[in-house]
């Protein structure tokens, strides 16, 4: 019988001037990117702290502190690797990984397939669900201010 472990993620990020836009491992053209230490992937971010929380690993920023200045700027896919390394090491696989993604802008439909590719590169999987809500101008991210993302993996051995 396998393992079966599930874990949920989340993350959220504002908009913020001179930054460029990356959700999913990927460039998305927009006027705003997201502020964070790192590039601010939301997307990734979720991802991996939904792995790390089904193997009961922390959260990523236990890993990967925002005090730490090697981090300063680094590419979400380095994360989600170094993540999905530690998953493997423990010897779990991915069934798959649902995100939801809150934004209200820009539109992200055109770019699910490319997020799906690049996330499912890293964890060598294609079982990757990509979806966007907006929160109906009820908060700030429904009026635009940022980004947030919710995951949920499962993984088993």
């Amino acid at each position: 019988m396998k393992n079966i472990r599930t874990g949920i993620g989340y993350d959220i990020h504002q908009f913020a001037n001179n930054r460029k836009l990356y959700l999913g491992g990927i460039l998305i053209p927009y006027k705003k990117g997201l502020l964070g230490h790192s590039d601010a992937d939301v997307v990734l971010h979720s991802i991996c702290d939904s792995m790390l929380g089904a193997l009961g690993l922390g959260d990523i920023g236990r890993h990967f502190p925002n005090t730490d200045v090697k981090y300063k700027n680094i590419s979400s896919k380095l994360l989600l690797k170094r993540v999905y390394s530690l998953c493997t090491g423990k010897k779990y696989k991915i069934s798959n990984i649902d995100v939801c993604i809150i934004a209200r802008e820009p539109k992200l439909s055109p770019y699910y397939n490319k997020m799906k590719q690049a996330i499912s590169g890293i964890v060598h999987n294609p079982n990757i669900n990509i979806k966007c809500t907006t929160n109906e101008n009820i908060d700030g991210l429904g009026q635009g201010k940022g980004i947030a993302c919710y995951s949920v993996v499962l993984m088993y051995n």
